[in-house]
């Protein structure tokens, strides 16, 4: 009984782990979110690139805001770490999963998710309770 206890209260100790955990979590809902819409017409697919970057940007603050609050302390550098880890395997599955090469534009949108990263862990820091 104790295994499965300890199975069922699973929790990611590092910051940027639980981070990226979370940010993955809230894509994959916000993708599901997307492809309903797109399925019962409300969207249309030549509006989507608009709505696909606040689902990535929306997903990038909300595992910054877990990784700063699982620091404790530089949420900034745990935010932008969960947002730059998170640029470079988004960018990785499109590159394998749309067979196109990379370029500079596409590493262009590095920087924001950085710095929407660093944004979600300064709140993340701040929301963290005080004993």
């Amino acid at each position: 009984m104790d295994f499965f206890r300890r199975l069922m209260s699973f929790r990611l100790s590092h910051p940027t782990l639980s981070g990226l955990w979370y940010a993955f979590l809230w894509m994959m809902i916000g993708a599901f979110v997307l492809s309903l819409l797109l399925q019962t017409g409300v969207l249309e697919e030549h509006n989507l690139t608009w709505h696909t970057y606040i689902v990535h940007s929306a997903a990038l603050l909300g595992g910054g805001v877990t990784s700063g609050r699982r620091a404790g302390h530089k949420g900034w550098y745990q935010g932008s770490l969960t947002g730059l880890f998170y640029g470079i395997i988004i960018l990785c599955i499109s590159f394998l999963a749309l067979d196109n090469s990379l370029s500079l534009t596409d590493l262009s949108l590095l920087l924001p998710a950085v710095l929407t990263g660093a944004l979600g862990g300064m709140f993340g820091v701040n929301l963290r309770k005080k004993n």
